[in-house]
This record gives structure tokens, C-alpha cells and sequence, in this order.
């Protein structure tokens, strides 16, 4: 299967997987709403984004783009005023780390306070980074997870080593 294939795959599997089997309940914040963020995929090689700083290199959402984002989360101007007090990021729900993409569809506000926030899922990102990238797991593995339950998966992976 080409690589091309196989992200199409991947991206259709993760949105399905959304779609099928969220089993948390969306707040405000923690979790993305899955129609407005079902999260999506660049069309990438395996191994492209384990390259030293690829994701660094590769970030590149506008300020108009994180404008539509609090704007579709009803926070126009990125008024976040009571969806998350102590201020908010626009977030990839699949990390650049493990492919995800610059779309829109791929980008929500998550809030900085809080036991599960942005900087804890920062903290699972760059584990599954280290695991897809070492071959603990796979990359489907890695998205749907993240995909699907971020907080699950921190519970889940943050202690595996390579």
C-alpha cells in the first residue's frame, strides 16, 4: 500500500474511530467537540515526522485560522471567557508529532488550567512521538489513541519505554 494510501486509511479510521467509540463526554476545554474537531491526518511516509525537528518545522496555523477555531468553539475574537478562565491554546487533537495536520478539522481550544491540560497532553504527545518512533507502537495505534481518548492515553502510554 502506498504511503499515500495508508494515511487515508489512517485519517478515515481515526474519524470513524471518533465518530464510533468516544466515550468521554465533551467539557469544555479537555476534550474536543468530535463534529466540530474529528481530528485529520497529512498524507506523510512513516518515519517523516521522527526526523529532528520536523514538527517545529511544519507547524503552521495562521492567526485568522485559530481565530475560526475559537470562533467555531463560540468564542469569537478567541474570547474565552468561561470555557477556560485562566486562557487557552488552539491545539492539534492529532499532533504534528505523529502526523496530524494543519486543518482546521484537526485544531480546538484546550485549556492551560486544570489536571488534564494542554501542557499534559504536550507531555503524551512527545511520549508517543518517542514510541512510535522507536517501534514500541504503531502510528495507528498512536493517533487513535489520542484520537480517541487523550486522557486515557496518557494513562495508558506515559509510563511504556522504548
Amino acid at each position: 500500500m502506498s504511503g499515500g494510501l495508508v494515511s487515508a486509511v489512517v485519517a478515515l479510521l481515526v474519524i470513524c474511530t471518533l465518530a464510533d467509540a468516544q466515550q468521554h463526554p465533551v467539557q469544555a476545554g479537555v476534550y474536543p467537540d468530535p463534529k466540530k474537531t474529528p481530528g485529520s491526518l497529512q498524507e506523510l511516509k512513516f518515519g517523516v515526522f521522527c526526523q529532528s525537528g520536523w514538527p517545529s518545522a511544519h507547524r503552521n496555523v495562521s492567526d485568522a485560522e485559530k481565530l475560526q477555531v475559537y470562533t467555531d468553539y463560540g468564542l469569537p475574537g478567541g474570547d474565552y471567557t468561561g470555557y477556560c478562565s485562566s486562557g487557552c491554546e488552539v491545539d492539534h487533537l492529532i499532533p504534528l508529532e505523529l502526523g496530524g495536520s494543519n486543518n482546521i478539522s484537526n485544531l480546538w481550544p484546550q485549556n492551560y488550567t486544570g489536571q488534564w491540560n494542554a501542557h499534559t497532553k504536550d507531555t503524551l504527545e512527545n511520549k508517543l512521538h518517542e514510541l512510535v518512533c522507536c517501534k514500541a507502537i504503531t502510528a495507528d495505534e498512536a493517533t487513535n489513541a489520542i484520537a480517541t481518548d487523550w486522557i486515557a492515553a496518557y494513562k495508558t502510554y506515559l509510563s511504556k519505554v522504548c
